[in-house]
């Protein structure tokens, strides 16, 4: 019956949501279902909007998935304000049934595994307090003894920050000293001083997107393929978040339709599985292709 169908759609739906994630094998067992059909039920997510993710043997729902988003825009909180409840909770100095449901609850929604040690949450809270402020009232700020791999130097940097990126563990800013716009991670910042002086540079503020292939720019570049079943499940096994910009065209094509920062990911895929895909745009890509394929030749 469909009403059984249902019942075990909502059921590996939740089972996919949960922060430890099952194998197939697990997921065989906990439905009472064949592998054959379970790779239906993905399908049937993936139908839909959700991004199915696999990590290593792992199946997980990402909780990105359009359809997430839409049920949760009403009662979700942001990183920092789910850290900042997390805050307030550990300073009650209270052990009961409720704070300590209260506290599993934000840990099963939100990444604050990482943050175990309560001196790092509460410092990490106030930096993004800081730049929030910083953002919402255009003000600059010192992000102090910041750690950076690439110049192998710990320094004060004098910035604009603008822009949350990567659920709210990295910010984007102009930095004064190098007139540059610069991506930084709170993880490497000591502390965040807000200061009084306003932006001045907010017509250099350049904002970075990322693709879904980890490229970074400031500029988007179109793309528009046909693919065949093989791309398809492939580009969704290996880009989980590609299902977002899939639509299907017939029982064996699938139209993918997106924005990259970098013709380099998405045409090392392409050129893999050239007989599998058919390039609808854009020119510029087609150059790009024909250029490749040449220097192969």
């Amino acid at each position: 019956m469909r009403h059984d169908k249902l019942d075990r759609e909502l059921t590996l739906m939740l089972l996919m949501t949960e922060p430890r994630g099952y194998t197939v094998p697990q997921l065989c067992e906990k439905l009472g279902v064949s592998r054959r059909n379970l790779y239906y039920y993905l399908d049937f997510f993936r139908d839909y909007g959700f991004v199915v993710e696999k990590r290593g043997t792992v199946y997980r729902l990402d909780r990105q998935s359009p359809f997430f988003t839409k049920l949760l825009r009403l009662v979700h909180f942001t990183e920092d304000e789910a850290i900042t409840m997390r805050r307030l909770l550990d300073r009650l100095n209270d052990n009961s049934l409720q704070v300590r449901h209260l506290k599993n609850k934000l840990e099963a929604l939100y990444d604050l595994d990482i943050l175990q040690d309560v001196s790092i949450r509460e410092q990490y809270a106030q930096n993004v307090s800081a730049i929030y402020d910083a953002i919402k009232y255009k003000r600059c700020a010192i992000l102090r003894h910041y750690s950076s791999p690439h110049s192998n130097t710990v320094s004060d940097r004098v910035v604009e920050p603008f822009m949350f990126m990567n659920n709210n563990n990295d910010i984007r800013c102009y930095e004064l000293s190098s007139r540059q716009n610069k991506t930084f991670r709170l993880s490497r910042m000591e502390s965040v001083v807000l200061l009084m002086d306003e932006w001045t540079h907010e017509r250099k503020h350049r904002q970075m997107y990322t693709d879904i292939f980890m490229f970074s720019d400031e500029q988007l570049l179109p793309v528009s393929l046909r693919m065949g079943r093989l791309s398809h499940n492939l580009i969704l096994e290996e880009y989980p978040k590609a299902a977002a910009y899939i639509t299907k065209e017939d029982d064996n094509h699938w139209l993918l339709s997106l924005d990259v920062c970098s013709y380099a990911g998405i045409g090392r895929f392409v050129l893999g599985l050239y007989d599998d895909i058919e390039v609808l745009g854009s020119e510029a890509f087609k150059d790009y292709l024909r250029q490749k394929i040449a220097r192969m030749q």
